[in-house]
């Protein structure tokens, strides 16, 4: 198979004067998935570059592929995507992927940005204080979560556990969440690419979908989202998101005719 002038264009502009090793060794693997994933998976979103590179790169931490995470973080910056913005999906990483799984994907960063002569650190984005971290964190959850869905987990919540609550909103949305460098909107995003790549958290998958339509992030964008994830985080983690938002939002009629691209409500197909 040889690569279509898509991919081709696409390789080029994010890899220029590149060739991949791996077309010696694996040519077969190279062109299709890079038709794939450099042209078809592309034919079929809206996001803006930046966007799109944040999202996979929040994808790659969850996955653990800090080689792939190297490589395409040089594209990221050749994008558009600014070392503050680099290193803000990072940090927000931490409470959602955990610091033993980020802490490689920090250094790296580090290194990648000082070697594209990025000094460092960079200027702090931190918004709150120890005094006001946890009042900023639950303004900020409320208007994310929703103040009725926040006070009910409060109140469920078995007295020997309140204080992983407490730590919800003033560690993950205080100290995390208020930090300025990303917008709100996209911060979501990347939380649900973070959920959505790390596998196995469908019910926090559903509530950052339903998070994600509260701050202006439609289905439409969210599918988007996912079919930008799938070359690298592969069907099953894509399908399991697919029925997620098929269960939070509602989807559009399904076309009369059979075959094509195309899945069935909740349960968008077999891996």
């Amino acid at each position: 198979m040889a690569p279509t002038e898509a991919a081709r264009s696409q390789y080029e502009e994010r890899f220029p004067g590149n060739t991949s090793t791996l077309k010696d060794t694996d040519p077969e693997l190279v062109d299709y998935f890079g038709n794939f994933a450099f042209d078809e998976v592309l034919r079929h979103s809206r996001l803006d570059a930046p966007t799109r590179l944040m999202v996979q790169l929040a994808a790659m931490i969850a996955c653990q592929a800090v080689q792939e995470y190297r490589v395409m973080l040089g594209v990221a910056l050749r994008v558009g995507v600014t070392p503050v913005q680099v290193k803000e999906l990072v940090y927000q990483a931490v409470p959602y992927v955990g610091m033993a799984k980020v802490f490689d994907f920090l250094h790296a960063t580090n290194e990648v940005l000082t070697e594209h002569g990025i000094a460092l650190p960079l200027p702090g984005q931190s918004a709150t204080t120890p005094e006001t971290r946890l009042e900023e964190g639950l303004r900020v959850q409320k208007a994310v979560i929703g103040a009725d869905r926040v006070e009910g987990l409060y109140a469920a919540a078995a007295a020997d556990e309140l204080h992983i609550q407490g730590f919800l909103s003033d560690n993950c949305f205080g100290d995390t969440y208020t930090r300025t460098g990303v917008d709100l909107r996209t911060r979501e995003l990347l939380t649900f690419a973070m959920l959505v790549s790390l596998g196995g958290c469908d019910p926090q998958v559903k509530g950052h979908i339903a998070a994600n339509v509260r701050v202006g992030n439609d289905r439409e964008r969210l599918i988007d989202v996912v079919t930008q994830l799938l070359p690298y985080i592969g069907y099953p983690r894509t399908l399991n998101a697919l029925a997620d938002i098929n269960e939070i939002t509602d989807p559009p009629a399904k076309p009369s005719q059979t075959g094509g691209h195309r899945g069935d409500g909740g349960s968008p197909g077999v891996a």
